[in-house]
């Protein structure tokens, strides 16, 4: 019994030593260079972790960064290398594992030294297809290191010395992507730091190159043009000043024809960015060949926090929306993507374009394949999961951990099992416009090209706004006109900038047409006529006074006016009017006065009118029915208020076709 309790002591201690080792190499894991000299020249191996392979999942594989200390790299696992000159030199390598469950390896730096000098060698030599370039060890992870290289070459038949910008930490984002740990550049390079605000001096180097002529000297305060690439490099700074939060200048030197070099970053990505996994993250540089030029390359590099390859189409319930119950309802969308790769898909990013107008918080999966969990927030995890991650334009759908069959893959008869899909719902935001949309996805299968969807869109039903309307017009050339009307609009309901409108109301306008008093000049043979004195006259001044008052009932109609809203607040419209008089009066007042016949006291043999003989005047009235009559006019007008609905008030000019009637019109409106 005591040799079996030993024995059993023995067995759960040794398990329990074995479970802490396993642990540990999943915390802690080292490779380790392993040179082999012959002369100056070495061949360079490593010792690495055994890797942890990823159920269902391809061979889990390392890939290989060298960096060699002397300013070339190497991608191989084994990379042969020859230095030019003796001296000691610090070897770097990033061993990262592919499909490996345990956390990347880490290596310390070797150094190796030389006596001798080399003649000639046959070393790897990175062609560029630019004269800049960029590119990365491995995708950047959150709370790990990698290595940006940046290459730049000289393209020119002359000897150049110019500048390089380099960018990093977008302005999107409300954390920094990176902490940049380290550069190391072997061709004295001059690196200065931009700061946050990323100034942009013109300190160009004042050397002109062999091929400049006198009169360029003489005037090198400017940058003349060459005839490719951009132009204008600082409206390019400003811009990645807009874009990005942290920088570096670098000028170099005596750039031979041909020559190459490369500059190594050593970024780790922050701890925060985990929050923001499979977040796409950009890096920018842009490269002056010549500081005697300003024309310049601009090159980005897209990092991919998960890195995830062939859609087929997007869709959305959206069609045709109605626009006034649109708050109460959710707007389906489904993405449906197959891989048609030799092989599986393990990552799978879908990057799909949001309008403005949704509320990107309301997100809600409905469905998917491949059916997984979504991964949790702030957490790191190894198994099937699907993340999202909300940026300002885009959502990403990100499967990470899967293992999605490929249509040539050897053994795949089923072709089903290479489809899937992502369905969700967005609600609309708090504000936004009547206005259609169009989306698509971008769908990437680990790190492959992008394959692009077909637009998705949706549409709104035009709906019907009515409005009422009443207000007054204003003839300034018409005496006494007074003109009120009432009446409804018919628009499509709350437009966002162009849309039509009709107008139907009726008006009531009543106005003096004509207004004549004249007093003649000599006395007139009159009556006899007995005043009320019982005096007789025969001779009198005769004053004549006519007006013609006239009232119409107006139907007025804008079968259609074209609108415009700058903002919610403020919109302009013309259109043209037609005016049908259905009814119109027209009174004709006549009156005849009769004055005393006195002598101007200015000039004696002159006479003059005098006081009027008030019993005398005669007055008389004649009213006649007008034709119906049909009027065009055209008009522009400005509301004030709610300009897609609600209230609002406005002023209105017509410009009309016949004299005297160009009006004013001054309305409120209430559309509903």
């Amino acid at each position: 019994m005591l040799k079996k309790i030993v024995l059993f002591l023995f067995l759960l201690v040794f398990g329990f030593g074995l479970s802490q080792t396993k642990i540990q190499d999943t915390t802690s894991r080292k490779a380790t260079i392993l040179p082999n000299q012959n002369g100056n020249t070495f061949i360079f191996d490593s010792e690495k972790p055994v890797l942890n392979q990823i159920a269902g999942a391809p061979k889990a594989f390392y890939s290989y960064f060298w960096e060699l200390g002397d300013g070339n790299f190497s991608t191989k696992e084994k990379p042969k290398h020859t230095y030019k000159e003796p001296g000691e030199y610090e070897v770097r390598l990033w061993a990262t594992n592919n499909y490996d469950t345990g956390k990347t390896p880490t290596t310390r730096p070797s150094k190796v030294k030389t006596n001798e000098t080399a003649s000639i060698s046959d070393n790897e030599i990175q062609l560029l297809k630019d004269n800049i370039e960029l590119r990365k060890n491995r995708e950047p992870l959150p709370d790990e290191d990698f290595v940006i290289v940046l290459s730049y070459k000289n393209e020119k038949e002359y000897v150049t010395n110019g500048t390089i910008y380099f960018y990093y930490n977008e302005k999107e984002f409300k954390n920094d992507n990176f902490e940049l740990l380290e550069i190391r550049n072997y061709n004295n390079e001059n690196i200065i730091a931009l700061g946050k605000d990323l100034v942009y001096t013109n300190d160009y180097d004042d050397n002109i190159s062999s091929y400049a002529s006198t009169e360029n000297i003489i005037y090198n305060s400017y940058k003349f043009q060459d005839t490719t690439e951009r132009k204008n490099l600082p409206l390019s700074i400003e811009e990645a000043k807009q874009t990005f939060k942290n920088g570096k200048k670098i000028t170099f030197k005596n750039l031979n024809p041909n020559e190459q070099r490369n500059i190594f970053f050593s970024l780790k990505t922050t701890p925060e960015m985990i929050k923001d996994t499979s977040a796409i993250l950009k890096v920018r540089s842009i490269y002056v060949p010549d500081d005697n030029y300003e024309n310049h390359k601009i090159k980005d590099m897209e990092m991919e926090i998960v890195t995830s390859h062939d859609p087929n189409k997007m869709s959305t319930s959206g069609l045709f929306i109605n626009y006034r119950l649109v708050r109460f309802k959710r707007i389906k969308f489904k993405t449906r993507f197959q891989n048609d790769g030799e092989g599986p898909a393990r990552t799978i990013r879908l990057e799909t374009d949001i309008p403005d107008m949704f509320d990107k918080s309301t997100l809600q999966i409905e469905s998917m394949y491949p059916e997984c969990p979504i991964c949790p927030k702030n957490e790191e995890v190894r198994y099937s999961c699907l993340d999202t991650l909300i940026k300002q334009k885009q959502i990403l759908f990100t499967f990470k951990n899967i293992y999605l069959p490929g249509t040539q893959q050897k053994n795949v008869t089923e072709k089903d099992s290479t489809k899937g899909f992502v369905k969700y719902s967005l609600k609309f935001g708090e504000d936004f416009h009547k206005v259609g949309t169009k989306s698509r996805t971008k769908i990437i299968f680990d790190k492959n090209e992008p394959i692009i969807t077909n637009y998705s869109r949706t549409r709104f039903n035009p709906g019907i706004s009515i409005g009422v309307k009443a207000g007054y017009n204003y003839f300034p050339k018409l005496n006494n006109s007074r003109s009120y009307f009432t009446g409804f609009t018919i628009s499509p309901f709350k437009s966002y900038r162009f849309y039509w409108q009709s107008e139907f109301y009726a008006n009531k306008h009543d106005f003096e047409s004509e207004n004549t008093k004249t007093i003649s000049a000599e006395p007139e043979i009159v009556g006899p006529f007995d005043t009320a004195t019982g005096t007789v006259i025969d001779a009198a001044f005769v004053g004549r006074e006519n007006s013609v008052e006239k009232s119409r009932k107006i139907i007025e109609t804008v079968p259609i006016s074209l609108r415009y809203n700058i903002n919610n607040y403020i919109g302009v419209g013309f259109g043209p009017q037609i005016t049908t008089i259905i009814a119109s009066e027209s009174t004709r007042n006549s009156t005849i006065r009769y004055y005393e016949i006195t002598q101007d006291p200015t000039s004696p043999n002159s006479l003059v009118s005098g006081n009027e003989y008030k019993e005398l005047a005669e007055n008389s009235s004649q009213t006649t029915n007008e034709k119906t009559q049909v009027q065009t006019q055209f008009f522009i007008d400005t509301t004030f208020g709610f300009a897609r609905i609600g209230p609002s008030v406005g002023i209105r000019y017509y410009k009309n076709f016949k004299n005297d009637f160009d009006s004013w019109q001054f309305y409120a409106i209430w559309k509903f």
